[in-house]
């Protein structure tokens, strides 16, 4: 039998690696198939469902003062959250101290507007409930602060939200509501709720005690690191980069702000490219493919977008998000969602030069991901980094074939992680299979020599498989 494929008497044409998509990487390819350009919801066309709190046309500035305030208020309610030098500065080129808010009760950062908010609402109020709308972490807040000052909570969410994030509001004993697929379905339908049972709504990112409530972090930034040079934030609907802003400016105006979102979701880009917060038709058909769900707001705040004080933003791309979650879970030995690993994104994908050599603040504001997704990040992670890679390749299928492809990676130092066979989808050559085999390799280096190595063996027959940059 030939030791070498190209020896065989056999061309393997395109028609014959439709075993190609049949790999675990399949769908790392972008799917926009269940996407809709359909306009989205529009609760403040209609006056019934609009919100008194959130005024597109008078939108109230949050002052630093009233921050400064807030921080007095729920003192003791939230968890102060260290901010600390990162060990993977030196790699950075800068001196990169992240704020851990993954570390509040509830996972996020969201505690502390939810606590504020509630503790401001009068007495009758508190007695009537709140409702909300939440993709999952500020619907967890409420519930918990909500438990703690005896007030009911009820919180609309998408079906799409994360489980664990569904789970513990359940948990948390708040009434869980699970409807529509995007977050302006949710909020309508809460609207709905809230004129039925006379209850207050609280917008989770718009609300103006929301946004004095997350200021909060920025003064804590402030008095662990008071010479910063620059603050990286995270920014969905814009209560958390708006309230740190107003907070951070009000006490030293020199630091610089720097807000991030994902390329599919630029919301605030659409709102400062238009004067003004609008729907943002990016982000409706990218929302269901990024895994910053936190931040996926089709529309940012009036309130918030009135309020920031940000000096730069950035869009980062989801493999970056995915690389950092990933560096973050073995470098800092933290547990970071996509919304909150995506400042860190930012350092990692060099959009920010400015910041080499200075000193940085990065807010991991989250940390509530499902176990599930966690484990694909890691997988779409390691592919990026090159620790991981996955190719098909058509070998004889007499024997000693595959034991001459499994020597040649034994040989390259590449560990095999799974393998699997296609003789179906080669049915004209009996004599042949297809092989899917994912191997784990030191870095992309070490990933490029073993790809060289099987092109030498078997060139054309060789089909290596790379994620999309997008």
């Amino acid at each position: 039998m030939p030791t070498n494929m190209k020896e065989l008497p056999v061309s393997v044409g395109p028609e014959h690696w439709r075993f190609l998509q049949k790999g675990k990487f399949s769908d790392l390819q972008n799917d926009s198939s269940n996407c809709s350009m359909d306009d989205s919801l529009d609760t403040d066309a209609d006056p019934a469902m609009s919100d008194p709190c959130c005024d597109g046309e008078n939108p109230v500035v949050v002052e630093g003062q009233r921050i400064c305030d807030a921080q007095d208020q729920i003192r003791g309610g939230v968890i102060r959250t260290p901010c600390t030098k990162t060990r993977m500065s030196e790699a950075l080129g800068s001196e990169v101290y992240f704020k851990k808010e993954f570390m509040q009760f509830t996972g996020s950062f969201k505690d502390r507007g939810a606590l504020l908010a509630l503790m401001n609402l009068t007495e009758e109020q508190k007695k009537r409930g709140v409702v909300t709308t939440s993709a999952g972490n500020h619907a967890q807040a409420m519930a918990f602060q909500g438990g703690k000052l005896g007030i009911p909570v009820t919180v609309v969410m998408p079906k799409t939200a994360p489980l664990v994030k569904v789970s513990s509001c359940r948990d948390l004993k708040a009434e869980v509501v699970l409807y529509g697929s995007r977050f302006d379905e949710a909020k309508a339908h809460a609207m709905k709720l809230r004129n039925e049972r006379n209850l207050i709504y609280i917008d989770g990112y718009d609300h103006p005690d929301i946004l004095a409530g997350q200021g909060t972090v920025g003064l804590e930034i402030l008095e662990d690191v008071p010479d910063v040079d620059y603050v990286i934030v995270p920014v969905g609907g814009g209560g958390l980069v708006a309230g740190v802003s107003a907070a951070i400016k009000h006490v030293n105006p020199n630091v610089q702000i720097i807000g991030v979102e994902s390329e599919r979701c630029p919301s605030w880009h659409t709102a400062m490219e238009n004067g003004q917060p609008i729907k943002c038709q990016q982000t409706i058909k990218g929302a269901k493919q990024s895994i910053s769900d936190g931040l996926n707001v089709i529309r940012v705040g009036y309130n918030a977008f009135a309020t920031a004080k940000i000096d730069r933003m950035v869009t980062v791309s989801e493999k970056y998000i995915a690389v950092a979650i990933l560096r973050l879970l073995e470098g800092e030995k933290s547990v970071v969602e996509g919304a909150g690993a995506i400042g860190y994104a930012a350092l990692l994908s060099g959009v920010l030069p400015e910041v080499k050599g200075k000193k940085v603040a990065c807010i991991l504001c989250g940390g509530n991901i499902d176990a599930t997704v966690l484990g694909l990040v890691i997988d779409r992670a390691l592919v990026q980094e090159g620790r991981m890679s996955r190719f098909m390749v058509v070998v004889s299928d007499r024997p000693g074939g595959l034991a001459r492809l499994v020597a040649i990676l034994a040989h390259m130092g590449a560990s095999v992680k799974e393998i699997g066979h296609d003789r179906i989808s080669l049915a004209s050559y009996v004599y042949m299979t297809g092989i899917t085999c994912t191997v784990e390799t030191k870095n992309k280096a070490h990933a490029q020599e073993v790809r060289q190595r099987l092109e030498e063996t078997y060139g054309e027959d060789l089909r290596w498989q790379q994620e999309s940059d997008e």
